[in-house]
């Protein structure tokens, strides 16, 4: 190399400052990562060049070789002392809650009123009466809301002249815990439009956001679409995809044990649902999951999973077809729908905060490390 820039300054001086700068310009734009606090890679922020402007990934983890949880991106420096990527703080949600992406130029925004959710706009809960006082949300002394029922649908609906949901971060806070006996099995006699027989193919053992939803019935199957992005009470996290309701369950993806139990505290839970584009067209679509375990606005990512194909239906291929959507046994759900649902069963539910905001998704998307527990 010394032998090359002394042929060079031989030739020309002005050739070979140029070269010189276009060679310093190429190498640094290739340092586009932070390290953490031990030297090693921050793998779970992307480049600058992924996200507009002011927008940066903040207070989320990776993990280390022993399984913990290190923070790797926490008061994002506004310098480039020490290996640390300039940027502008992410900016915080109505509640206070850090934003993962932004939200989309002129897209949709829902919050929860928390005041009365029952008086949210575009909001309806099933499988329960909202007329029999047993199954109202009560509020408590922290602010917070509780349902005590065996079955909670939350669904946030579209108006005629708004857009379906397709690119979302969806957001709440949420505290699980077995429910009082004497509701036990009471729901369904309370609404007779419960359709748990009519189609859904396991009750869930946890907290569901479910996205690019329609409505899920035997009668219009080929609405029944869904990515579920869930976390269990075992401590375990995943992501199923119903292609129609209701023979068009996958099994289970991106499923990691990430703590003993969530019962009985508060627990933060995300979902992020996008496309990929390939130049024009959908190539496939991100699921991504995030949690803040300890109630501080803290997040770490905990799941994620590229759609691109190849995730098929676990019904027979003659049980598939017969319902008649024109669809593979892989399809992925590119499209939007109407309907997003936070979801629980056979669990009291406490509940505040919740969102749903349509996202600028990002401009590369590449798999990053993820918290497991072993």
């Amino acid at each position: 190399m010394i032998r090359l820039f002394t042929t060079i300054l031989w030739i020309s001086p002005v050739i070979s400052l140029l070269l010189m700068l276009l060679i310093l310009s190429e190498n640094f734009s290739q340092i586009s990562t932070t390290f953490d606090a031990a030297g090693q890679p921050a793998s779970l922020l992307p480049s600058r060049s992924t996200y507009p402007m002011p927008y940066q990934l903040l207070s989320v983890s990776q993990s280390t070789p022993n399984g913990n949880s290190t923070q790797i991106v926490d008061n994002i420096s506004t310098t480039t002392d020490n290996n640390s990527i300039s940027a502008i703080e992410v900016p915080d949600d109505e509640f206070g809650i850090t934003e993962i992406y932004p939200t989309k130029d002129g897209g949709r925004e829902w919050f929860l009123n928390m005041s009365s959710p029952t008086n949210s706009s575009n909001f309806s809960m099933t499988n329960f009466s909202m007329t029999d006082n047993l199954y109202q949300p009560t509020k408590l002394p922290d602010g917070s809301w509780r349902i005590n029922a065996t079955h909670i649908r939350m669904v946030v609906n579209t108006s005629a002249n708004q857009e379906d949901w397709k690119n979302v971060e969806i957001t709440g806070y949420v505290r699980l815990s077995h429910l009082d006996n004497s509701n036990e099995g009471s729901s369904a006699d309370n609404n007779k439009e419960l359709e748990l027989n009519d189609g859904e193919e396991l009750e869930v053992n946890g907290l569901v956001f479910v996205t690019r939803s329609g409505r899920h019935s035997s009668e219009v199957p080929c609405e029944g679409t869904a990515y579920n992005g869930a976390f269990h009470t075992d401590g375990s996290v995943g992501w199923k995809k119903e292609i129609w309701h209701t023979g068009g369950y996958t099994d289970e993806r991106a499923r990691y044990k990430i703590a003993e139990s969530f019962l009985n505290q508060w627990i933060g839970w995300k979902v992020v649902v996008y496309n990929i584009e390939n130049g024009n067209e959908t190539s496939a679509v991100k699921l991504e999951s995030y949690i803040d375990s300890s109630n501080n606005n803290n997040w770490t990512k905990v799941s994620e999973f590229i759609d691109n194909g190849g995730w098929y239906s676990k019904s027979n291929i003659l049980d598939f077809f017969n319902a008649g959507c024109d669809r593979a046994r892989d399809y992925v759900i590119t499209e939007g729908a109407p309907f997003l649902v936070f979801r629980t069963d056979n669990l009291l539910l406490d509940f505040k905060d919740f969102s749903i905001r349509e996202i600028q998704p990002p401009l590369n998307t590449t798999q990053s490390t993820i918290l497991k527990f072993e």
